[in-house]
């Protein structure tokens, strides 16, 4: 993890206030101590507030039609709000639609699908409530590390979804002993890099390569202006593991490929280990299908009885 990661979480103790009406839920933070986690009691039923009606809320708040035992939609925020009321009526979702800083009302928890430019918005009043905040765009924390002092002062929680990537658990359980190294290369078909800020800036035209052609190769943090569609998966990586500074990052333009894919290698004293994953895209060929599956998952675990993995 990231030095200002750890100085925010080292050692910190996570206690919320339990105004009446609200269930306690007992979890563990990242120091292994307990924390009392709040969520409105409202028949059991844990709200959920999705900011962002793109690809992947529209899938979310789609399946969160009392697909998810114990979990029901009750607010969106998008940025058309005509355009968002009636794809609402139209997938049969009786909910409100407000400003993203207004939110935090209406959910226990609130999914970040925006862009990352609303991240302090969306975020500060979710926090300082005490509630839960599943984080997509995880890139937007470099600048908004700070949010996770403000997370511990109040007795919120940020979560950030293993999204397009996989192997995050074997990650952290590494990041517990020593980890010597975190690689990632990531391949995305040509279409996944049209308006790159990276190749405007460089003149780096891809239209009609057909061999794979290297774009970047250096360390996470280096590609967080350049790349920012990819960046959410290397930040999540970096977090996990060795942080943005050390998590070393290929990005490539390939011709030859249909899905998105991440390759994973990490040494560590506990385990050497690698993993790729190739995501079937969604209609934005910039994101993959799991994404918004991982996002279900995670909601899945607030209520379920028993959760498999770390």
């Amino acid at each position: 993890m990231t030095d200002d990661l750890n100085e925010c979480m080292a050692g910190k103790k996570v206690v919320c206030s339990k105004p009446p009406g609200f269930a306690t839920i007992r979890s563990m933070n990242h120091s292994g101590r307990r924390a009392d986690m709040t969520l409105n009691n409202h028949a059991g039923v844990i709200r959920v507030g999705i900011a962002g009606l793109g690809t992947v809320g529209r899938d979310v708040a789609a399946a969160l039609n009392g697909r998810i035992h114990g979990v029901a939609l009750s607010a969106v925020s998008a940025r058309n709000v005509e355009a968002a009321r009636d794809w609402l009526r139209e997938a049969g979702l009786d909910v409100p639609v407000v400003g993203i800083d207004q939110l935090e009302p209406h959910c226990d928890v609130v999914i970040e699908c925006a862009p990352s430019a609303l991240m302090r918005r969306l975020a500060e009043p979710v926090l300082r409530a005490g509630k839960k905040l599943v984080v997509l765009s995880s890139g937007a924390m470099l600048d908004n590390m700070d949010l996770i002092e403000l997370a511990d002062l109040h007795g919120a929680q940020i979560i950030v979804p293993t999204g397009a990537l996989l192997g995050l658990d074997a990650v952290k359980a590494a990041a517990e002993g020593r980890i010597e190294s975190v690689k990632m290369v990531s391949r995305k078909p040509v279409e996944g890099f049209r308006g790159a800020p990276f190749l405007v800036a460089n003149g780096i035209d891809i239209e009609g390569i057909d061999v794979p052609k290297r774009l970047f190769s250096g360390k996470a943090r280096e590609a967080a202006t350049g790349f920012p569609a990819n960046l959410n998966v290397a930040i999540s990586l970096s977090l996990a593991g060795i942080g943005v500074d050390q998590t070393q990052l290929e990005i490539w333009a390939d011709p030859t490929i249909q899905r998105n894919t991440h390759t994973i290698t990490v040494v560590s004293d506990s385990a050497s280990f690698s993993m790729t994953i190739e995501n079937i895209p969604t209609s934005n060929p910039k994101t993959g299908r799991i994404t918004a599956q991982s996002v279900l998952a995670v909601l899945r675990q607030m209520t379920a009885p028993m959760r498999v993995g770390t």
